[in-house]
């Protein structure tokens, strides 16, 4: 629906329909109405008001099933009808004021996180399963038809999660069988291909749509339109793609969680039979909801001349394709690569320069091809630059700090082997912590996009700060005082591999100041629900509440593990209060910077 100004002449009369509706502006229009706010002067409320000019018999008649439809259901994932009446020609169906945007904006503005969507289709899936119950099929599931509220300070989960709208297009049971058979309405690039043959509806048919709908969300594309709408062949190109097998979801989008993807390839089968149902579905994506990155941004599509080339299958058949464009990045963050090989290149240098003997190359040098390498390989990247510093630390004798570097990296590996342009991130505690700001470490694991990599990332930057304690002696936050042996903290690294384990490793370990990690993964985790980047004043409040929450937590810990207990005698961690500071201030700003806009309408398209 497109929206339009107000078309009310200056100081003229809004005109009052059914009685008792005083018409506003106008919202938008469609192919069988417009739709303007309204102001209802019995109940004194905003609602609105879509009206329809039925000259056409065909068109009164799809307003009286639009209105039949929509006074069957009643649930909180439906735009809800009030009225619908006629006056002349003129058919009105009066329905609840939605003020939001559509979850087609809300994709293209990059307004929604992989969990945003799978959100909105736990609640469509109810929200159809309602309406199935009751005798309907909607036919027309997109993402034009669905709307997302919007509070006046613009987070989009609002008043509610997602609503269902535009029944005009619904089958009913008991409608004539030609409206149930040969009846080709819908929107084509989300029929199902029942539908578009003109066959049998049922509530398969709207899980197909639903079930395209998020794959499209999730991965920036949908296979089945045409793609290059101004082609004279692009609608001809839809046809054809209608009922042939889609690609993988998870050959396009290989971190998400495979049961997930598994329960959407089914979802979009040709066969109705072979779909499962809503419910199913429904199940699907609650169960991976912790298991998704909450970070909005927008997908980058595959490269069209691509996706054109690629060989569709028969009908009913798989598309065959392994082009690797096929697999999809997540935005706003094109650079995430550089930025890792960026960090893996430093960390690298600085080791060569600071932990062995004489350094083997340049450290600029050893940069620059680190660098490059994890820039384009992440995970073999890292793991071959740690390998290599490994064989010259253990050629030049210093075995010990070789340990050091294995028992920093070894659990990044195999507790974020999925995030592999995230390793070099917890090397930021240690580097915090030299300028007294280790606080400051879990804002900065907060800004993965996933739950788990999140809370990973920032118990390992912990491990990885504690460990750096033992080798510098310098103290980064508690220091390691009374937890190593004075002779082995003299020189760390005239150690054995067996010393290391023995008289490091495991007393940082049995010591319980691990548990300070816990805190600050389950700080990193959080992060992102709380600092959301949509209204600056909540983000600061919520800012400052958590970093508060952190030193408070850290300090009580530390305090506790020690034998301190949580505030009687115990040192504070070094520099505290200026981490927990720049902890709020970092939250706020990355957030700000990296929040999509979401300027637009007040009000958009509705019933």
């Amino acid at each position: 629906m497109e929206t339009a100004p107000h078309t009310t002449r200056p100081g003229a009369v809004p005109e009052l329909v059914l009685g008792r509706y005083r018409l506003g502006r106008r919202l938008g229009s469609g192919g069988m109405g417009t739709v303007h706010v309204a102001h209802d002067e019995q109940l004194d409320r905003a609602v609105a008001v879509k009206r329809i000019a039925v000259g056409d018999p065909a068109i009164a008649k799809r307003a009286t099933r639009e209105g039949k439809a929509a006074a069957r259901v009643q649930h909180p994932g439906i735009v809800a009808l009030y009225e619908a009446g006629r006056e002349g020609d003129t058919v009105y169906l009066v329905s609840e004021l939605v003020r939001g945007h559509t979850l087609r904006e809300l994709l293209d503005e990059g307004a929604f996180s992989d969990r945003d969507v799978l959100l909105t289709g736990v609640v469509l899936c109810d929200a159809l399963a309602h309406a199935h119950a009751r005798g309907i099929v909607h036919r027309d599931v997109k993402p034009g038809n669905i709307l997302v509220p919007a509070r006046p300070g613009g987070d989009v989960h609002g008043e509610g999660i997602a609503k269902l709208t535009d029944f005009g297009v619904a089958w009913m049971a008991g409608d004539d069988a030609l409206t149930r058979t040969g009846d080709l309405v819908g929107t084509l690039a989300y029929m199902a291909p029942e539908q578009a043959e003109g066959g049998e509806i049922s509530p398969a048919t709207d899980l197909y749509a639903l079930a395209l709908v998020l794959y499209e969300a999730l991965c920036g594309v949908n296979p089945v339109r045409g793609m290059n709408p101004a082609r004279p062949a692009h609608a001809a190109q839809t046809v054809r793609r209608i009922g042939r097998r889609m690609p993988a979801l998870g050959r396009l989008r290989r971190d998400l969680p495979l049961p997930l993807c598994a329960a959407i390839d089914r979802g979009v089968r040709p066969h109705p039979e072979d779909r499962g149902t809503v419910e199913e579905l429904r199940d699907a994506l609650r169960d991976a909801l912790d298991d998704v990155g909450d970070e909005p941004g927008t997908i980058a599509a595959p490269a069209t001349e691509r996706l054109e080339r690629a060989a569709w299958g028969g009908r009913h058949e798989t598309w065959e394709d392994d082009d690797p464009s096929l697999v999809a990045a997540v935005r706003p963050r094109p650079s995430q690569r550089v930025v890792a090989g960026l960090g893996a290149g430093v960390l690298l240098a600085a080791a060569v320069q600071w932990l062995g003997p004489t350094p083997f190359a340049p450290p600029l040098a050893v940069a620059a091809v680190t660098a490059v390498l994890v820039a384009l390989l992440p995970r073999l990247g890292w793991l071959a630059a740690v390998t290599g510093l490994l064989l010259w630390l253990t050629d030049a004798g210093a075995a010990g700090t070789a340990t050091y570097v294995v028992l920093a990296a070894l659990p990044v590996a195999l507790l974020a082997r999925r995030a592999g342009a995230w390793w070099s991130l917890p090397a930021f505690a240690p580097g915090l912590g030299l300028g007294a700001l280790a606080l400051a470490y879990p804002t900065i694991a907060g800004q993965a996009p996933r739950p788990a990599q999140r809370f990973v990332l920032g118990l390992l930057g912990c491990w990885w700060l504690l460990l750096a304690e033992t080798l510098s002696g310098e103290r980064l936050l508690f220091g390691a005082t009374g937890l190593l042996d004075p002779a082995v903290a003299r020189a760390p690294r005239d150690l054995g591999t067996g010393t290391v384990l023995a008289d490091v490793a495991w007393p940082v370990l049995s010591s319980g100041l691990l548990l300070v990690g816990v805190l600050w993964g389950l700080a990193a985790a959080v992060l992102p629900l709380l600092v959301r980047g949509r209204v600056a004043a909540v983000d600061l409040v919520a800012a400052t509440v958590w970093a508060a929450a952190l030193a408070t937590g850290t300090q009580a810990l530390g305090g506790v593990v020690r034998g301190f207990g949580a505030t009687a005698g115990a040192p504070e961690p070094r520099g505290l209060v200026a981490g927990a500071v720049l902890a709020a201030v970092l939250a706020v700003a990355v957030r700000a910077v990296s929040a999509p806009s979401r300027s637009g309408p007040e009000t958009r398209s509705l019933p």
